[in-house]
């Protein structure tokens, strides 16, 4: 059988291991289908820090969520062993130190067959992960959901920031281009070019007015043919919610996703074939009441429950 979540009714919730859905701590990947690693960083930041507390909180508030899927028959623990492999010792005074960490730590656990799911953390920290990602599985498929294109060339003279990443993952490629989604983008910009050369490079971009008062299940149907059967990763910003729903988070912008629109968008890419996903930019400081983290913690659960081999009851 594998690894459960604690049952709350055997410990009370709000107590317990603080772990992703208080599923056991794990060493080493090997002998995982999925493993949980928090990235306790926000010196990629361009505003608002305090994404360096995401993991923590993201893993407090997931201690609500049940290991069954009521609403869509999901029961991911019924066939994936998961385990939580802790936090990244990332150098909170480096940046360029610190995404080398992160990619050596990865291409360390992908030496193992398994899915890593990622708490950050601001999303600098895709572009090493997307590294290791792409050395083992070559260039991926990407579904980028944000308010932001993080397309810049640099910021204050830096070449990886959480602005930049797509850019170097484009230049590096890490991403096949035509197969990139980005889903949700809105606000302002500095020129008219903020997202239409990223487009050129074959980026598929979602602006959020698009989407207002329509159900995502289609569009979501729409990348999935695209994509087929290639490798994927899923990026998820918590700022692509709009600030009502997730107000906790760097970089705010008005006019976003809901969450019934997050949730169609995350269960209607169930079937593609996807190696890793990440939920960033939530910082708590900025969302007392952690509803914020709590959205963040289901988003995974989401994610996780559209894994390959996840079984539905």
């Amino acid at each position: 059988m594998p690894n459960q979540p604690i049952s709350g009714n055997d410990l009370a919730r709000f107590s317990g291991p603080q772990t992703f859905m208080r599923l056991p701590e794990a060493a080493s990947a090997a002998a995982l289908d999925v493993g949980f690693i928090g990235i306790p960083m926000d010196i990629g930041t361009s505003w608002r820090s305090g994404t360096r507390m995401g993991p923590k909180q993201l893993r407090e508030q997931s201690a609500m969520i049940r290991p069954y899927n009521i609403q869509t028959g999901a029961a991911p623990f019924d066939a994936l062993q998961c385990a939580d492999l802790g936090d990244v010792a990332i150098n909170t005074f480096s940046l360029s130190d610190s995404i080398r960490i992160i990619t050596e730590t990865y291409a360390a656990h992908l030496k193992h067959d398994f899915i890593p799911m990622t708490l950050g953390g601001d999303h600098s920290l895709t572009l090493p992960v997307l590294r290791a990602i792409a050395a083992k599985h070559g260039s991926v498929a990407l579904v980028h959901v944000d308010a932001h294109a993080d397309v810049n060339d640099k910021m204050f003279g830096e070449r990886e920031t959480h602005g930049t990443v797509f850019r170097r993952a484009y230049e590096e490629k890490l991403i096949t281009p035509d197969k990139v989604f980005q889903i949700g983008l809105r606000g302002t910009g500095y020129t008219a070019d903020d997202f239409t050369e990223a487009a050129g490079w074959g980026f598929n971009q979602y602006l959020a007015p698009q989407m207002w008062h329509k159900s995502l299940s289609p569009l979501a149907a729409e990348i999935k043919a695209k994509i087929g059967d290639q490798p994927c990763y899923v990026t998820y910003d918590i700022d692509s919610l709009d600030p009502a729903y997730a107000p906790g988070t760097g970089t705010p912008e008005i006019g976003g996703l809901t969450t019934p629109q997050a949730l169609e968008l995350i269960r209607g890419l169930r079937g593609l074939n996807i190696v890793g996903c990440d939920l960033v930019e939530v910082s708590p400081p900025y969302d007392t009441s952690g509803n914020t983290a709590l959205t963040g913690a289901n988003l995974m659960f989401e994610m996780l429950s559209i894994l390959p081999g996840v079984p539905y009851r």
